[in-house]
């Protein structure tokens, strides 16, 4: 341990990233706040890696769920326990540990140490380092949550994912694979190499071809976009198949024409979940599921890891590193 690093270990304070305002990824500045302690329950971990996601900089420049200002960002964690709250039974300080802070409410993870509940962590693959393991749990237990859980991805169907290069698509794309679906992805023709990689079996390059006129029937869409996408992914689907959303509510018009066609519009928010983190992380343990890290930047570089993000031409996962 160097010196500056036992100096943070013991001091009482951390740094973080935080905002006093909507806006741009400007009203992002790093500062000097008090470090928490864990309550009952909990653990304090100090982070070694956290995820940057496209509901992070929604919630920096329109609020969402979190209302005004200010607030620290990121709710995906990975790192080592510091320190137990009372009650805690399931790890021990210097476990190093990955999940996701409970959606929307339990944030700040982009910053030194942070407390979670125990039960929103599982210890983290060996196989894998922290800044790999930042990046996964938001996005892999969305892509869970949705296939898994909800559209329960059966051997042999076929599952459509949008914007199948992105966070959650790319994983996705690997938890659909390894449920025994025939997987078809949208995405740049740039991309396609690394989906096929990743088990893809067809790709579609939405820039020159209109999926709903080539993909034929599927039983499962996992939307990403919203908007006409979504409302054209129904005409796509079986009777009794199913569009999992995870951008916004359905309209009233959208609400009709799935239940005029026999199949289900639903939208989800991920939550967190120990078990979906275990289901992960046996995964990762396999050999199933790998992450794409477009870019992993320190900590101070916050401000841009927003500007890159909301580009929307980065493959896979942004990362804060901590330590």
């Amino acid at each position: 341990m160097t010196d500056s690093t036992a100096h943070r270990a013991t001091s009482p304070t951390m740094r973080a990233i935080s905002q006093d305002a909507h806006g741009a990824p400007e009203v992002l500045t790093e500062v000097e706040l008090v470090r928490p302690t864990p309550d009952v329950g909990e653990v304090l971990i100090a982070v070694h890696a956290a995820g940057v996601n496209p509901t992070d900089w929604k919630h920096r420049a329109g609020g969402l769920f979190l209302g005004s200002p200010p607030f620290v960002l990121g709710w995906d964690v990975s790192g080592v326990v510091e320190a137990v709250g009372l009650g805690v039974t399931l790890f021990k300080p210097g476990d190093e540990v990955f999940g996701m802070l409970p959606y929307p409410y339990g944030v700040g993870s982009h910053a030194e140490y942070v407390t979670g509940p125990a039960r929103a962590f599982v210890r983290k693959p060996s196989a894998i380092g922290h800044i790999e393991a930042g990046a996964i749990p938001l996005a892999a237990l969305t892509a869970h949550q949705a296939l898994v859980d909800l559209a329960d991805v059966r051997p042999g169907q076929r599952v459509l994912i949008h914007a199948a290069a992105g966070g959650v698509g790319h994983l996705a794309v690997q938890i659909a694979k390894a449920r025994g679906a025939h997987v078809i992805g949208t995405a740049s023709a740039a991309k396609h190499d690394l989906l096929r990689e990743l088990g893809a079996d067809e790709l579609i390059d939405y820039r020159t071809t209109d999926f709903a006129e080539v993909v034929g029937e599927v039983d499962v869409v996992l939307d990403t976009l919203a908007g006409d996408i979504r409302s054209r992914s129904l005409d796509v689907l079986r009777p009794g198949g199913i569009v999992v959303s995870i951008v916004a509510p359905a309209t009233e018009e959208e609400t009709k024409k799935a239940a005029e066609l026999g199949v289900r519009l639903e939208m989800m928010i991920v939550e967190a979940d120990q078990a979906g983190m275990r289901a992960v992380a046996d995964l990762v343990e396999a050999g199933t599921l790998r992450v794409h890290v477009d870019a992993a930047l320190p900590l101070s570089e916050a401000a841009k890891a927003h500007a890159l993000g909301e580009t929307n031409r980065t493959t896979g996962k942004l990362v804060l590193t901590v330590r």
